[in-house]
């Protein structure tokens, strides 16, 4: 007997949905699978074998043929086992083939015949849904995932001797399975522990951070041990404008195909606040893999990835930054085919000034200048060139310190960057456009109108801050989002004056060392 049953396998954050056909026949005992299958699709065989066993499942001794098609897509994941599973049976004759039509199945069975949750279970429910499929069958510890799809019917299954009665129950009350939800609006980033309120003085820092939020720029922060570095970074992703829908649905996507879901659940609408450690690897920052998964770039989409102690990554996992900082995302090419991840990450550095970390205070910093030039020369000018803002951070007096002046909170501030976020989202209405950071060169007239005070500022600046065409219209978008928060439509000379403060550190540093 024949039977066949829809599923789908995940490539890159996307879906494809593929077919299980089985079938069983006279001759001698067999089971074979083919169809350009993984390990561990292969391996599926034994598990399936082992939970027909354990659950009491008994079959005549027969010759089982699966084949999962397309066959020119590499099938990949161990979601493949219950649609294994069910096809057998279907063919067996022990559940009904109609049943099982329209239905999308996935998810791993153990030997006992427990169905455990998958990774990459979203973007399989909505590609069935693209494909015009109203149910799916999935394991109920990845429930969570396919709630958040709407016009879904979602049948959870816990083991495989109930899938069958899930199934019938659901064609018996259709309404009952109809659990689609999105969940309340519960936070905005996934850093905690950090408020503006919580720092004290530093008020140009406070406001770099806050130029950065408003139009999502790149931003560096540069300064001695302890100075609040790491604090300001975290700060700044509390105050991040709200996610839509449509971006936190991306970002689960995204957390679903890593196997991380749990990381997004009760955070739904977080941003995601990603700090990775120095010593990871290309692959880890970037995604990689024989099978490539999203890496700490993708993990951090629509949110901020902060890279602490910048000069101690490794310069090769420095560079591969450059590329996706620019389009936004990221392409991987494998034997098995080519991937894209999305990577539209809003990046915030820290790094101290030198190889002990108090240059230029003389009183504690004996490094040559040679020593502070090799230190600063870890980061490459084409990195550099992507980065908006670049911010010394002082160290704070002692009176700043324990002074009893009441400091904004996150929440205040975040107010003012949502507004800034509401003008910019009228201003680009109908473009791909999202935010100031994200203008091209080409429509920098249109949105970005100068008065001549700020055009000549901007002129004459250019060479003695060594700046590349890159820099120069990084310096304008910076200008915009300042214009916009002080609510003016023209960036005026004082908008610019302070958008090419954001450069001193960077003339300072590493042209003069002054």
């Amino acid at each position: 007997m024949y039977s066949i049953v829809s599923t789908a396998t995940v490539c890159g954050i996307q879906s494809v949905l593929v077919q299980v056909e089985a079938d069983v026949s006279d001759g001698m005992p067999a089971f074979e699978m083919v169809g350009a299958l993984s390990s561990e699709v292969k391996e599926a065989k034994e598990r399936v074998r082992a939970a027909f066993r354990n659950s009491g499942i008994r079959l005549a001794p027969k010759k089982i043929t699966v084949n999962i098609y397309p066959a020119d897509i590499r099938k990949t994941g161990t979601g493949f086992d219950l649609p294994i599973a069910l096809a057998i049976l279907a063919a067996y004759g022990k559940v009904p083939g109609k049943h099982l039509e329209g239905i999308l199945f996935a998810g791993e069975i153990s030997l006992n015949g427990e169905i455990r949750p998958t990774a990459g279970i979203l973007p399989m429910v909505l590609a069935a849904k693209e494909a015009g499929k109203h149910t799916v069958c999935i394991p109920k510890g990845n429930l969570g995932e396919a709630e958040l799809v709407k016009g879904m019917a979602v049948l959870p299954a816990e083991t495989l001797s109930q899938v069958a009665g899930v199934v019938e129950e659901f064609h018996q009350d259709p309404e009952k399975f109809q659990t689609s939800k999105v969940p309340p609006r519960t936070g905005q980033c996934m850093a905690e522990g950090c408020d503006f309120a919580g720092i004290h003085g530093q008020k140009i820092l406070k406001r770099a951070c806050e130029v950065a939020a408003a139009g999502r720029h790149n931003m560096l922060l540069v300064g001695p041990p302890g100075a609040g570095k790491t604090m300001a970074a975290r700060a700044t992703a509390t105050i991040l404008p709200a996610l839509s829908e449509e971006e936190a649905l991306e970002i689960a996507r995204i957390y679903s195909v890593s196997g991380r879901f749990g990381q997004r659940q009760g955070q739904f609408f977080a941003r995601p606040f990603r700090n990775p450690h120095h010593t990871i690897s290309v692959a880890g920052l970037a995604g990689g893999g024989t099978v490539p998964k999203p890496g700490e770039l993708s993990l951090a989409h629509k949110g901020v990835l902060f890279l602490d102690e910048l000069t101690e990554f490794k310069r090769e996992a420095l560079e591969v930054l450059r590329q996706p900082l620019e389009e936004k995302s990221i392409r991987i090419a494998r034997s098995s085919g080519s991937f894209c991840f999305p990577a539209d990450v809003m990046l915030i550095g820290a790094m101290n000034p030198c190889g002990c970390g108090y240059y230029p205070d003389r009183r504690k910093c004996a490094c040559s200048p040679s020593v502070v030039s090799r230190h600063l020369g870890k980061l490459s000018r084409p990195l550099l060139d992507r980065i908006d803002l670049t911010v010394e951070v002082r160290r704070l007096p002692l009176a700043e310190i324990i002074s009893g002046e009441r400091e904004e909170t996150s929440e205040t501030i975040q107010n003012r960057v949502q507004a800034v976020k509401e003008v910019q989202k009228k201003r680009f209405a109908g473009s791909a456009i999202s935010c100031n950071s994200q203008i091209p060169a080409a429509n920098i007239e249109e949105f970005c109108p100068m008065g001549q005070d700020a055009k000549k500022l901007l002129q004459g600046s250019f060479e003695r801050l060594g700046l590349s065409a890159r820099g120069y219209y990084r310096a304008i978008r910076v200008a915009r989002t300042i214009a916009d928060i002080e609510g003016s439509r023209q960036i005026r000379r004082v908008h610019m004056m302070e958008s090419l403060m954001y450069r001193e550190i960077d003339r300072k540093a590493w042209v003069g060392l002054g």
